[in-house]
């Protein structure tokens, strides 16, 4: 465990705790995109925050509710989470409540592959990565035009030299560490914390978001109101979860892809209860 971690500044002039300062205005640029459509956030919420990295949503939804708002905010990766803890810390420990766990169908130990050049990519399925770098280098290169400011300036470049400088980063944010990690499930959360509704559920789990709402029992659905994901788009799975909501009662549901992500199989799915 380091003795000290790592700060940086948000957009706005906040100043949290991070890992890699490189990663946050990429992360606080996507963590916005999960209010779109008809998600609101309202004071007095309860907000589950799963796959919350170091907390970059939490502390957006407590500062976008005037600090009138009950986070739940579940991260896996042990290094993820001590910067996780130490913002709630920071910030208001009481309201943002912090889970060293992932979300699941079930109560499980799993080794994750950790990316720690790329905190954001870690993941449960680690026989997918070789795939996943090689669908991130197309996607980038296809929309370099759409993505973040750190890396348009490769559009002036040659072709070749622009390819093979895209294939060094990646292959330093796939390098791996294999952690254990601790998965429960939504429905456990609920009963143990005496919680009696979810405004809003967050998932952003690199694939693991089916399982996630496979983890909610029949009789707590009803207590979720809205709902916001990143999906992967594998073997039907966009397909799966819509039919699944819409079982549940979501009769309000959008998909969108980012500009930049054009192509790929990732998008972000939005539902809500009429």
């Amino acid at each position: 465990m380091p003795t000290t971690i790592a700060e940086t500044k948000l957009p706005n002039g906040t100043e949290v705790f991070c890992l890699r300062d490189q990663e946050v205005p990429v992360l606080y640029e996507q963590i916005q995109d999960y209010i779109k459509y008809g998600i609101e956030l309202d004071e007095g919420d309860i907000v589950f925050d799963v796959g919350a990295n170091i907390g970059l949503f939490s502390l957006w939804t407590y500062q976008k509710c005037h600090k009138n708002v009950n986070i739940y905010a579940f991260e896996p990766i042990p290094a993820v989470f001590e910067v996780l803890q130490a913002n709630a810390n920071r910030f208001d420990s009481e309201k943002i409540k912090v889970f060293p766990c992932g979300l699941a169908e079930e109560s499980k130990t799993v080794e994750f592959a950790y990316h720690p050049n790329a905190t954001m990519l870690s993941s449960a399925y680690q026989d997918d990565l070789p795939e996943l770098q090689n669908q991130l280098q197309q996607t980038i290169v296809r929309n370099l035009k759409n993505a973040p400011k750190s890396l348009r300036w490769l559009r002036w470049l040659p072709p070749f030299i622009r390819s093979l400088l895209i294939q060094n980063e990646l292959d330093k944010a796939f390098q791996t560490e294999r952690v254990s990690c601790q998965l429960r499930t939504i429905s456990e959360i609920l009963q143990e914390h005496e919680v009696d509704r979810i405004d809003l559920l967050k998932i952003d789990v690199e694939k693991g978001e089916l399982n996630v709402l496979w983890g909610i029992n029949p009789e707590d659905w009803h207590k979720i109101k809205q709902i916001a994901i990143e999906v992967h788009d594998l073997e039907h799975r966009l397909q799966k979860i819509t039919a699944l909501l819409r079982e549940q009662g979501f009769t309000e549901i959008e998909v969108a892809q980012e500009t930049m992500l054009k192509g790929s199989n990732l998008f972000n799915l939005y539902a809500w209860r009429s």
